[in-house]
């Protein structure tokens, strides 16, 4: 098979800070003009005094002071001594917001203008230029902030942002490098290319598949130790991490997920995990995969099913499953999930399955009735073999659902136009902001058409990602559907229940009333069984 790369777009910077809430932010200006000539020195003057009173009239607004530079280029910050008093005096948590007049105000350096407002940005100071309408914490200054990046690198040409587009081309045309050392599974030839190890490929696919029987990680690990099996750095202890992170590499399917850290100011070098600031490059048949796409995508699945099942994505890793049916029955009536209970003792004792809502709040919170499980395991041996008996038709009506469902919501945006014309949004809005660092322009004209050219970045970017979410779940959708037909094809018939059968091919189960449910495969599909 060949190469197939394809572009994960960038996604709008959200940046959440958990800081405490004050009651009035401390808000500070700053001001300065450029030469020493009487009507710029007046100028210099009259920002002060305008300031001061802007500042002051706001009530959830505490005056911090102005800082103010007279008669200093702002082409760098050395001689700048109210800039830096002021700087000093945001990094020790005395300022929240800057207010200043403009981009150029602030910096002329478009290097030390990006400089500082990241600075100021990583511990929570906003900086507001008033004739650009901008507030560097809020989505417009995200656009802003990509364009500064951008002018910075153009302006500071360093080796380290050579070297950075080297490493971006060698994405685009799909040139993985992995360090295979901390990396099971896999071996490098002598050309540098990655085979499989079959031994450590072994312990690979025995992780899936335990994965998808039900277990969950610390589970998987402890089955490993018992076996004396090693860890990819020669270590008897397996991490419930180290599981986690097997089951999450999309290596062992064949294809690279490149650009996964990105390296967020070019002048500090600090790296943080990629969540869609800059693209991401997939490659798709990297190298020979370990585990079937299908397998691999159930997988994730089944994770996102656990981790909204227990509460969260730190709760991924502590799943555990005593019973096959734990986490997949679900209330027809209010929605709840089952649990498992025991009635009666002795001879007479059985287990059923109640709604938590019932369970716990009695009739007058829910009136749908408990579910014996010995009725849902036989019900699942009917419907497995009511499909195995006319599988082929099943399968082609399942098909044809699955593509009749996204053809119905398939969009016809055309993803290569939105990308275009998000280049020529960027070219605009680069063009704008040098024409106004370097010329300025009237403060109306500017901050309509930058909010204008923001604007349709938001929204292109967003229809942009709604298509391609789309897209992904067709394919997921199809590789579950391949997977269950691969089952299918294989039986002739089911004598009994079997747990690894049925946490493979079915998502939940719905129950309608006492004596009906509903089993929802993992295509989405639902057959409804009488119990």
């Amino acid at each position: 098979m060949s190469k197939v790369v394809s572009v994960i777009p960038a996604k709008p910077l959200q940046v959440i800070r958990g800081l405490p809430v004050e009651s009035k932010k401390r808000v500070c200006a700053y001001c300065r003009v450029s030469t020493d000539t009487d009507e710029q020195l007046s100028s210099y003057e009259a920002q002060v005094t305008y300031y001061e009173e802007y500042i002051k009239k706001r009530p959830d607004w505490e005056f911090a002071g102005i800082y103010a530079d007279e008669g200093i280029t702002g082409t760098n910050t050395k001689n700048r001594t109210e800039f830096n008093r002021m700087i000093d005096d945001c990094l020790t948590g005395r300022i929240d917001l800057i207010v200043t007049k403009s981009i150029s105000r602030f910096a002329r350096n478009t290097l030390d203008c990006l400089k500082y407002v990241r600075m100021l940005k990583d511990k929570g100071v906003a900086i507001f230029f008033e004739k650009e309408n901008i507030d560097t914490m809020d989505s417009k200054g995200e656009v802003l902030l990509t364009i500064l990046s951008s002018l910075a690198q153009d302006e500071s040409r360093s080796i380290s942002e050579n070297s950075r587009w080297g490493i971006v081309r060698r994405f685009q045309q799909g040139k993985v490098r992995v360090n295979h050392k901390k990396f099971i599974g896999y071996d490098k030839d002598e050309n540098g290319e990655l085979v499989i190890n079959k031994q450590e490929a072994a312990i690979v696919r025995r992780v899936f598949t335990e994965y998808l029987a039900g277990k969950g990680c610390k589970a998987i690990g402890k089955g490993l130790e018992r076996d004396g099996i090693l860890t990819a750095t020669g270590k008897k202890v397996w991490h419930e991490s180290v599981i986690m992170k097997m089951l999450q590499n999309e290596k062992y399917a064949g294809d690279a997920l490149l650009q996964k850290t990105i390296t967020v100011d070019f002048l500090t070098h600090k790296r943080v995990i990629n969540k869609g600031y800059v693209p991401q490059y997939f490659v798709e048949n990297n190298h020979p995969a370990i585990i079937a796409k299908e397998t691999f995508q159930a997988v994730q699945t089944e994770m996102e099913r656990r981790s909204k099942l227990m509460g969260g994505d730190k709760a991924r890793s502590r799943y555990t499953s005593k019973y096959p049916f734990s986490g997949k029955i679900f209330c027809n009536e209010c929605g709840a999930a089952f649990r498992r209970k025991s009635w009666g003792v002795g001879k007479y004792k059985k287990y059923v399955w109640i709604c938590r809502t019932r369970d716990e709040q009695g009739p007058n919170g829910c009136s749908m009735q408990a579910v014996d499980e010995d009725k849902l395991r036989e019900a699942f041996v009917r419907v497995m073999n009511r499909l195995i008996t006319d599988k082929d038709t099943f399968v082609a009506r399942m098909t044809e659902n699955i593509e009749k469902v996204f053809t119905e919501q398939a969009s016809a945006i055309d993803v290569a136009a939105i990308g275009g014309r998000l280049e020529e949004l960027r070219t605009e809005i680069g063009a704008l902001v040098r024409l106004n660092l370097t010329a300025g322009i009237d403060d109306d004209i500017y901050a309509e058409e930058y909010s204008r050219i923001a604007g349709e970045i938001e929204v292109l970017r967003s229809k942009r990602a709604g298509v391609m979410q789309a897209e992904t779940m067709r394919q997921e959708m199809r590789g579950r559907l391949r997977e269950i037909a691969r089952v299918l094809r294989d039986m002739d018939s089911v004598r009994e229940f079997d747990e690894e059968l049925f946490g493979m091919l079915v998502e939940r189960i719905r129950v309608i009333n006492l004596v009906q449910v509903e089993f929802v495969l993992q295509s989405g599909v639902g057959v409804v069984e009488i119990l």
